[in-house]
């Protein structure tokens, strides 16, 4: 197992809601950012070139002579198994997962992964390759050995594995003889209170059992169910319970496209990401990710005053993300610059004040809620309507965050105005008629200004940018947001013109113009999502149900999938996994599905 590996995205997540970790089918861990999501990656061979044998920066164990392996998530449960055989037929089973379950009435999700090494069959001989990296992968970590444990150092906190297997197993890597099975507690420098094994054993069952009894609330359809409970359980593990923050992917500068230079880093929370998030796992009936993002946001909007909301900020709300680069990376596949933080905190993205307040409309209106919102919540909601209003047709960098150019971006100003319509719909329920009709005046007069500057005539649609004459994908939304009605024959002109423009074979492109990279050469995995979710509106579901099984074939084996494809050979690119790709698998199977009254 030892060479130069081509790297790909046939990676699974495990993780807690507050660590995370990516797997690849060889059972080495080779991303982790440690302790939370925006971590130094003390697992990095993610992003690092080059031979395997003397590398650092991955979790890894070998069986000798291994001839096959598969791979699968133990059912509806973020628990990854992995198993292995030899060619005599020995075999061994590793067991993947971040420990999350309730003890003593509390969340119990430490910053922590567990790895169970099990024997199968016959007398498997394995290596454990424990290597962590440090500073962004410029240097091993710094080894510190006690009885039965490891500590690594280097990084802002020191890694502590403790395990029952030989110390000496774990430092100098030699083969041996798995007799029954080993644990490895890999997590905070702290003192394991009880036997690796034991220990290991209650937060595996205990973690299964989590997770299982989460999945068996959600209300799920009928169709696709695998797809479904996959993305959600995903999108669960992309939330921080510490803050509610919702993060657009794990993974930092895995390129757009091959060698494009779109190298980001998406371990932060966009608004507008999290209000897609929030909106799929609201449509299953898991609220609580609403509730904790519902006070992340509340205590973003107290940080700011009056200040700009910005598109994005750190999991810990903070408001600066600078961007330098990891010069020790060489980047996915060779291909860097791998990036630490983002600039698109410095953009005007007008859109962030309706994503705000969509994120947060649903839990005005659902009586499930052990703490349903009221007016102090809808008094700081409409401050950022007042901003809406401001904005909805001053220039910015759109959703698609052009860093070239500033223009009146049509997208923006429909969410702007679905943060005025909103508003409206909440003082309705909440009994204040004046605020009712102030916020709904608002949302008519900026619909009609809308719909006269961003039609055009000539091309028969609603084009990207206010008297502009491009479409992009996000004008597939306008009913998504209800802004139009799907029996709006401008909803369906629209939806032809972008065909006509952005379709590539079975998946559509964001846009089809220079930017500042060049002409984008994958197609985003969500905007065809968003075609599907539109052809379903327009009562195309045959046609829909056909593209909405092709994007299916392309998730990777344990049915996840990155930000874009390539439309000619298929090819998953781009941060893994994508939030944005999650929901919509989630909103395209419900709205796709037979309803569970016809089913059988």
């Amino acid at each position: 197992m030892i060479g130069c590996r081509m790297r790909t995205l046939d990676l699974g997540l495990i993780g807690n809601s507050r660590t995370s970790a990516l797997i690849d089918r060889n059972a080495s861990i080779i991303w982790w950012c440690y302790p939370q999501f925006d971590s130094d990656p003390i697992c990095c061979s993610l992003l690092q070139d080059g031979p395997e044998e003397d590398a650092f920066g991955s979790i890894g164990i070998e069986l000798d002579g291994v001839a096959a392996i598969e791979q699968q998530y133990e059912r509806n449960s973020a628990v990854l198994q992995t198993r292995m055989r030899d060619a005599a037929g020995n075999g061994i089973e590793v067991i993947d997962f971040a420990p999350r379950f309730y003890h003593h009435g509390r969340l119990f999700a430490p910053s922590m992964l567990v790895r169970i090494v099990r024997r199968t069959a016959g007398r498997p001989r394995i290596a454990l390759r424990v290597r962590p990296a440090a500073n962004y992968g410029s240097m091993p970590a710094e080894v510190r050995c006690g009885t039965h444990h490891v500590s690594y150092g280097g990084s802002l906190q020191t890694m502590r594995l403790t395990t029952d297997a030989a110390v000496s197993a774990i430092t100098h890597e030699r083969p041996f003889f798995l007799q029954d099975s080993i644990t490895l507690l890999m997590g905070p420098d702290e003192t394991v209170d009880g036997a690796p094994r034991e220990v290991g054993r209650s937060f595996y069952e205990s973690t299964l059992g989590y997770w299982q009894s989460w999945v068996r609330n959600l209300a799920i359809p009928f169709e696709w169910q695998a797809v479904v409970i996959r993305a959600a359980i995903t999108l669960k593990m992309n939330a921080f319970d510490d803050t509610g923050a919702i993060v657009a992917a794990v993974t930092t500068s895995i390129p757009e496209a091959p060698h494009s230079g779109r190298n980001w880093d998406y371990r932060y929370c966009w608004l507008r990401d999290a209000y897609f998030v929030v909106n799929a796992l609201n449509s299953l009936g898991a609220t609580d990710t609403m509730e904790h993002y519902l006070e992340y946001i509340l205590n973003i909007i107290a940080d700011t005053r009056d200040a700009p909301l910005q598109p994005v900020y750190g999991i810990r709300r903070e408001t600066q993300l600078d961007e330098s680069i990891a010069a020790a990376l060489a980047g996915y596949r060779g291909m860097g610059p791998v990036r630490m933080g983002n600039l698109a905190y410095r953009q005007v993205q007008n859109d962030v004040f309706g994503s705000a307040i969509l994120a947060s409309t649903h839990a005005f209106f659902d009586s499930r809620l052990e703490r349903p919102p009221g007016r102090l919540m809808f008094a700081d909601l409409e401050r950022l309507g007042e901003q809406a209003v401001r904005s909805y047709k001053v220039p910015d960098a759109g959703i698609w965050e052009l860093r070239g150019s500033q223009r009146v971006h049509t997208s923006s100003s429909i969410m702007c105005w679905a943060a005025c319509d909103r508003l409206g719909s909440i003082a309705e329920r909440l009994g204040l008629s004046e605020r009712a009709q102030y916020w709904k005046q608002h949302a008519e007069s900026m619909h009609a200004e809308i719909c006269e500057a961003a039609w055009n005539r000539d091309l028969n649609s609603f084009v990207s940018t206010f008297h502009g004459d491009r479409v992009d994908a996000s004008l597939l939304l306008m009913a998504e947001v209800q802004f139009l009605e799907p029996s709006d024959p401008r909803f369906a002109a629209t939806v032809r013109t972008i065909e006509q423009h952005l379709r590539r074979g079975q998946f559509l492109l964001r846009y089809d113009e220079e930017d500042d990279f060049g002409r984008p050469e994958t197609a985003f995995l969500v905007c065809t999502l968003w075609w599907i979710l539109a052809l379903a509106q327009l009562g195309e579901k045959e046609r829909a149900r056909e593209l909405f099984e092709n994007v299916l074939s392309k998730c990777n084996h344990l049915g996840l999938l990155a930000e874009d494809v390539a439309p000619d050979t298929g090819e998953l690119w781009g941060n893994f996994p994508q939030t944005y790709s999650m929901v919509g698998l989630i909103q395209c199977a419900a709205r796709l599905s037979i309803t569970w009254d016809k089913a059988y």
